[in-house]
């Protein structure tokens, strides 16, 4: 059992635990520096492939059909566990944003129109609107709305 400087060492019964650079845990990535790049850019690859077939598969381009799919399918990607993972970087969120516009633009009569415009007229928001909700929670949890006393073993 030496003593590494750099990365201590952990043992379970006996056994040396591994040293790793990042893990997945329920879906989402946890990278030792605490990053989120691997995890935005592999949420937008499963949105856009999501996103692609609905674009191959189906015809109706109209905003009754594109918006409904795109809030059940492609969306829930770019929102699961973003409390843990929100992105804080710009282009993490460039990256995450662009599916919408993307999703947006398949939309027919949209395709010309800016970004804002789109949301507008689609009744959409930008994927930043859950810094509303993180806002919520923590209001709740400052004012008592929950009961945080943890039961001790």
């Amino acid at each position: 059992m030496g003593y590494n400087n750099t990365c201590p060492e952990y043992f379970l019964n006996g056994a040396e635990l591994e040293n790793v650079s990042e893990e997945k845990d329920l879906g989402v990535i946890v990278s030792d520096d605490l990053k989120w790049e691997k995890q935005c850019s592999q949420t937008v690859a499963k949105a856009n492939i999501v996103l692609g077939l609905i674009k191959r598969n189906f015809t109706d381009r109209s905003k009754e059909t594109i918006i409904p799919l795109y809030e059940s399918l492609v969306r829930p990607h770019l929102e699961y566990c973003c409390p843990i993972w929100n992105r804080h970087y710009i282009k993490d969120i460039k990256l995450v944003e662009g599916v919408q516009r993307r999703a947006t633009k398949l939309v027919w009569g949209m395709e010309n129109l800016h970004y804002e415009e789109r949301l507008k007229k689609l009744g959409l928001m930008r994927l930043d609107r859950r810094v509303r909700s993180d806002l919520l929670e923590t209001f709740k949890i400052i004012n008592g709305y929950y009961n945080l006393t943890y039961d001790t073993f």
